[in-house]
This record gives C-alpha cells, sequence and structure tokens, in this order.
C-alpha cells in the first residue's frame, strides 16, 4: 500500500529538479541590456567649430539629450535643432551657446527606432543634417528560442506535477515529461547558438537604415555571404568668385562612381562625416568639418587669407565602401591678401598661439617605422575627434613654390592618429570634456621615399586646436647607413 505514495514522491522530486533546472539557467536577457552608442559629429557650422553629441537613446518613445561642444572663437548664440523621421519634423529645440568654450544641451523627443535625422540651424540661413539611428531592443530568433523552451518547459513540469499527483497512475506523468525534455532541447539548444551564430547585417554599417531592419534587422537576413561593397565615390569641388582676404562657400558634392547619383551613405568616420583638409599655397592648414545640406550635398566656409591654388583633400567611409581619400584643388582669386606663412622648421623647440612645444623625431630612413612626438609641456590635453592627436603629411614636395599646387599631387597624403592611452576603469570613449592627456602626443609613421615632407601636428588643449607645421627631410637610404634628424 505505501508503494504508491513513495512513487509519487519520487516523481514529485524528480519533477522538482527539473524545474529547479528549467528556471535556473544561466541565459543573457539580451532585451533588458542598454542599445546603441553615443553619435559624435564634428560639424563646421558657419564660423563656429562645433562637436555635436547624440546621447543614446535606451527606450523609445522617449527623450534624446544633444549635446554641444563650442571651441575657442565661437560665437555666443543659438542653435535651433530639429529631430525628423521619414520626412517629417516630430520634436524641436533651442540651445544657447555661451561666450565660454564647453558643454551645452538641450533635449528632444524621439517616438520610435529606426532612421532619424537631426537638423542644426544657426541662423545664417545654414543648416546641418546628421543622420543617426535610434537602435531597437532586439532579441535574437535563437535567444527567443531559448526563452521559449524554458518556459514551455515550465508548463510541461507544471502539467506532469499535476498528472502525477491526481492520476492513479504516474506513467500518464511521462506524456508532458517528455515534451518537458524536448523543450528543454529546444531552449539549450538555442543558447548554445546564440554564442556562435553570427549577427545579421548591421543597418546604417552594412546596409541601408529603415525602419523594418532596424527594429527586427533578422527579418531579411540570409544565410548566404553577401558583398556589401560598393565603388568609390566621385569628388567635385565648387566655389563662387573666391578671392583672398573675404568669406568663401565650398561646396563639396559627392556622387556614386558607377550610377553617378548624390552619395548619401556617408557614415561617422572619426567622429565626422568628412575631414576637409586645405593647404594652402604657402602652407597653411585648416582641419574643417563640413555640413551636409542634402544628399551628397556638403559645405563649408572660410576665409582664404591669400590667393593662389588650395589643396583640397576630403576623407570619408562609405556604407559597404570602407574609407576612402578624395582631392581636388580650389583656386582663390587675388583680393586682400595677407602675409605668406614661413617655411616650418624641422624637429625642435618652438611656440605655436602662445603655446609651447618641443618635436622630436627618431632617426628618419625610407621604409623604416619612424616615432614623431609632440610634448606640450603639461598633461591637460582634451580627445578631439576621438584622439589624443591628429599628423597630417604631405610630400615629398618638390620646392618652396607653391605648396597648395604641389600637395594636390603629392605622392604622399597621410592622416595618422594618437591614440588616447587606456585608462582602467574608463568605459566609452572620453569627450573633449576631459582634459587630462599628455603631455607627449606621439605619431608612428612610415616614409615611403626621400624628400621634403610637410607635417602638421594637431591637438586640443583648453577647447582650442593647436596646429604645429613642421619639415621634414627624409634622406635617400645608403646601404649601412640611418640617416635622420632629431
Amino acid at each position: 500500500m505505501g508503494t504508491k505514495p513513495h512513487r509519487r514522491r519520487a516523481a514529485l522530486l524528480l519533477l522538482l529538479c527539473a524545474l529547479g533546472f528549467a528556471l535556473g539557467g544561466g541565459v543573457a536577457y539580451a532585451d533588458g541590456a542598454p542599445v546603441g552608442n553615443d553619435v559624435q559629429v564634428a560639424q563646421t557650422l558657419g564660423s563656429r567649430d562645433l562637436t555635436v553629441i547624440i546621447r543614446r537613446v535606451d527606450i523609445t518613445p522617449g527623450p534624446l539629450r544633444v549635446d554641444i561642444v563650442t571651441h575657442a572663437g565661437s560665437a555666443p548664440g543659438s542653435l535651433h535643432l530639429r529631430a525628423s523621421a521619414a520626412g517629417a519634423v516630430r520634436s524641436e529645440t533651442d540651445v544657447q551657446l555661451g561666450a565660454t568654450p564647453g558643454l551645452y544641451g538641450g533635449e528632444l523627443r524621439v517616438e520610435q527606432p529606426g532612421p532619424w535625422e537631426l537638423a542644426i540651424g544657426d541662423g545664417t540661413g545654414q543648416t546641418a543634417t546628421i543622420p543617426f539611428i535610434v537602435a531597437a531592443r532586439v532579441v535574437p530568433p535563437w535567444e527567443k528560442a531559448a526563452y521559449g523552451g524554458f518556459v514551455a518547459a515550465g508548463v510541461f513540469l507544471v502539467l506532469a506535477l499535476v498528472v502525477a499527483i491526481r492520476s492513479r497512475r504516474t506513467g500518464y506523468a511521462l506524456v508532458p515529461a517528455g515534451g518537458m525534455v524536448a523543450a528543454l532541447a529546444v531552449a539549450v539548444t538555442g543558447a548554445l547558438l546564440s554564442s556562435g551564430t553570427p549577427p545579421p547585417p548591421a543597418p546604417g554599417t552594412q546596409l541601408d537604415p529603415t525602419l523594418d531592419n532596424v527594429s527586427d534587422p533578422y527579418a531579411n537576413a540570409q544565410l548566404s555571404i553577401m558583398d556589401y561593397s560598393r565603388p568609390p565615390v566621385n569628388f567635385a569641388v565648387h566655389t563662387d568668385d573666391a578671392k583672398s582676404g573675404h568669406p568663401t562657400e565650398l561646396r563639396l558634392a559627392f556622387t556614386d562612381g558607377s550610377t553617378g547619383r548624390p552619395a548619401d551613405d556617408l557614415l561617422v568616420h572619426d567622429d565626422a562625416l568628412v575631414h576637409l583638409v586645405v593647404i594652402s599655397p604657402s602652407g597653411r592648414l585648416w582641419h574643417l568639418h563640413p555640413v551636409r545640406v542634402a544628399p551628397g550635398d556638403y559645405r563649408v566656409r572660410f576665409t582664404p587669407p591669400e590667393s593662389g591654388t588650395y589643396a583640397v583633400s576630403a576623407e570619408l567611409a562609405r556604407r559597404g565602401g570602407g574609407v576612402q581619400l578624395v582631392r581636388s584643388t580650389v583656386d582663390v582669386a587675388a583680393g586682400e591678401s595677407s602675409e605668406p606663412a614661413k617655411l616650418p622648421d624641422g624637429p625642435g623647440k618652438r611656440v605655436v598661439d602662445g603655446t609651447p612645444v618641443e618635436v622630436t623625431a627618431t632617426a628618419v630612413t625610407p621604409g623604416v617605422p619612424v616615432t614623431i612626438t609632440a610634448r606640450f609641456g603639461t598633461a591637460d590635453l582634451q580627445p578631439w575627434l576621438g584622439m589624443l592627436g591628429h599628423l597630417i603629411v604631405v610630400g615629398p614636395l618638390p620646392g618652396p613654390g607653391n605648396v597648395g599646387a604641389a600637395a594636390a599631387t603629392a605622392p604622399t597624403w597621410a592622416h595618422v592618429h594618437a591614440m588616447p592611452p587606456f585608462v582602467a576603469g574608463m568605459t566609452g570613449k572620453p569627450d573633449e570634456t576631459v582634459a587630462a592627456y599628455g603631455p607627449d602626443v606621439p605619431f608612428t609613421y612610415t616614409f615611403a621615399a626621400p624628400g621634403r615632407y610637410r607635417l602638421w601636428l594637431q591637438a586640443e588643449r583648453g577647447f582650442s586646436v593647436v596646429t604645429v607645421p613642421v619639415t621634414i627631410d627624409v634622406p635617400a637610404a645608403a646601404p649601412g647607413a640611418e640617416g635622420g634628424r632629431r
């Protein structure tokens, strides 16, 4: 008589153990973690050099925080911000910029995940439009299988318990118990796949973002290998009657190299949609960040100080096309010209915009990596464009003539970075409010050929970018000999 209660107790204990296994599995709840990242975009909007920080959105509908970093020389005033989706304005606000360089912010609102645009107007008729993506909290199919399997296993377990307790024949409990085992198999398989299955093509970096593929990137995912590459862009620069000493606007046109249509798939690369480097005839350099005003149409304003031919170089990253660098020229007519820039010194000490800087270089030999270091004296440098420093290298140049025209056709045009040092415990990328780096800003570069090169080293301190011009002569490599200068 006591055998049947013992069997039921044993079955109950066994099923309770299975319940503990089913409910105690360590599955990562991906939909409960923050998604997306802050987007930082440098913009030369009118006469202001700004860094626009679009903060990550965790929940939709919800607030969208936008911070604006101003730099030394930026005039106070008001910026008008608009957040748009599907061509319709969804939210607007104004941000008041003060006279002191630093961080200013405002708050918009976004209603749903998907592709959005942030428009920034400065009241002068020029409006920058920055595409960005509000990410969705998406659970991969295999994680859904894992969750669903564990839930189904729990349901079958309850049924098995009920049958084992109420039925006179405990063998009937094996039917829902079998279902529980099958559900557990599905859940475990899904959990194993979650760690080894590659993610789908990322909207915004590989695929053109749409509301559908941002909300459910697995819906259109294909198992076959796809080629996401795109042809290079064609680059054209236009300006109207540019004269030295007068403000002018450069109009940059980027078109698809295959179709000729406007290329509107530029990605934020090193905190900018386009890095534009302009070099004057005497060797002055501007590192600007044009604003997007229409698909494939970017604009930037600056005042050329001298007449002659200017070299113009645009560095950009296209969705599925990688990073590319395109060059062109702009001719500036004579107007109110200033004194030409002097030929910069080689490595050594100097004072640039009131900042003492010492430039050193290891032995310079073609084909051998060289370390070029700028020492700024104190450890109060700020990251600019996500980097500790930037180095522009152009050459070899034929002589002291028109640097702009020579740079436009120079064999070498390089953009080198000095990375911020790793800081234990710091998550994410530091922004420009962190002034704790330096004093050394080292760059590693390999000169491919002998000759005279122009270099411009750039770092930020006090919300002002310091540009240090340097000349380096790379000697011809001699067998058994080392060349260089310090």
